[in-house]
């Protein structure tokens, strides 16, 4: 049934009525009157084809899925509900945020182990084995990290070669690194005074630690020990392209050649210019490098390209140096080195100037005596501010 047929009543009742009383609908809308009894039956009407209409419908659907269930009851049709538009935006913006989070924590964590693996199974170095290692707290709250740098080769073989505090998490908020002259002279626990490198090799990393606390009043909670030929790889991991540094005199070490200036210098140069201490200087000269040297590699981490790569090349020093530093130390510290370490690394040396004087013992050979009042208040005020 059209609609048409189905209001045919409705338009002749109203074509009666305006035969009856003159009414037209069309002209008292243009004139803007409006007969309500007829407008209120029209809606009525309507309203109640349009039930019926619906209805029928419903029946319909009934039947018809009756008959193909064999029988079954079927609840009435639900009308459809509007879907709801769902906010892009938001979605959006989560997948953004899940995509950072992954980049940020999730890739890095990937490849420094990866570079960690790599340097464990590194066939062409011998393995550092670990050490007992018993880490005191400072009374400050800071864990400092004892480095500890040897050269396997020639007649310092078995002594440590660099001996360096390095503090991240200290009362200052800044990267500190004290580093002590191999030469100078100390009481080592359970033994006779001697250079300190021998502590090394009287007991290692844990004698060290403890002629640090005798001597110095510093305490250390980890220790990290890196042979000469795991920095020089390290190094080049991390800048393909060489270390930019200021070298400050000419020098020749092992057959390698550095001239004064400023330069780029791959891992084995950089180490030779590190070690070098045949000058008038001796051990004062090669401190002074080699904190140069640490200061330099920290200040470069700020550059995008090596951040890239630190994760690994962090990975890769962790796997070579024998060490007892958890992860948990790492990941909340290592961040904190790159970004306060770019503007700089706060460096001493042990002894201080004007602190000490020449001295000779047969068993030990030429050493520095010390005023240990002067340098344990310089260490204090040193890691303070």
């Amino acid at each position: 049934m059209s609609r048409m047929d189905r209001y045919k009543h409705i338009h002749k009742e109203s074509d009666k009525e305006e035969k009856q009383t003159g009414f037209n609908p069309r002209k008292s809308k243009e004139t803007g009157r409006f007969d309500e009894r007829y407008d209120n039956q029209y809606n009525d009407e309507y309203y109640q084809q349009s039930q019926q209409v619906d209805e029928d419908r419903n029946h319909a659907y009934q039947r018809a899925t009756y008959s193909e269930n064999n029988g079954a009851s079927i609840p009435p049709k639900k009308p459809i509900k509007p879907k709801k538009v769902k906010k892009r935006g938001k979605r959006r913006w989560l997948r953004w945020l899940l995509l950072a989070l992954f980049l940020l924590i999730v890739l890095p964590v990937v490849f420094f182990f990866k570079g960690k693996y790599a340097a464990e199974n590194d066939t062409s170095l011998p393995k550092e084995a670990a050490e007992a290692f018993n880490g005191v707290t400072s009374a400050d709250g800071s864990k400092n990290i004892l480095l500890l740098g040897s050269d396997t080769r020639g007649e310092d073989a078995g002594r440590a070669d660099t001996i360096m505090v390095l503090q991240l998490d200290g009362p200052s908020g800044k990267p500190k690194l004290i580093s002590f002259m191999r030469d100078t002279f100390v009481d080592i626990p359970g033994y006779d005074a001697n250079k300190i490198n021998a502590s090394y090799a009287l007991g290692g990393a844990e004698l060290v630690r403890q002629t640090l606390a005798q001597n110095f009043g510093i305490d250390c909670k980890y220790y990290a020990k890196v042979d000469f030929q795991s920095f020089e790889k390290v190094i080049d991991s991390l800048f393909p392209s060489g270390v930019k540094i200021d070298a400050e005199k000419d020098i020749n070490l092992d057959g390698v050649d550095i001239a004064q200036g400023n330069q780029k210098m791959d891992g084995h140069v950089l180490l030779q210019y590190a070690r070098f201490r045949m000058d008038e200087e001796g051990d004062f000269g090669r401190v002074r490098r080699q904190q140069q040297v640490m200061s330099a590699v920290i200040s470069q981490l700020k550059n995008p390209l090596v951040l890239l790569r630190t994760p690994e090349s962090a990975g890769k020093l962790v796997g070579y140096m024998a060490n007892n530093i958890p992860m948990s130390y790492l990941l909340m510290n290592g961040p904190s080195l790159a970004l306060k370490g770019a503007s700089g690394i706060d460096r001493l040396a042990v002894p201080i100037e004007g602190s000490w004087a020449d001295g000779y013992y047969d068993y030990a050979g030429s050493v520095l005596e010390i005023d240990f009042g002067m340098n344990q208040q310089a260490i204090q005020n040193f890691l303070a501010n």
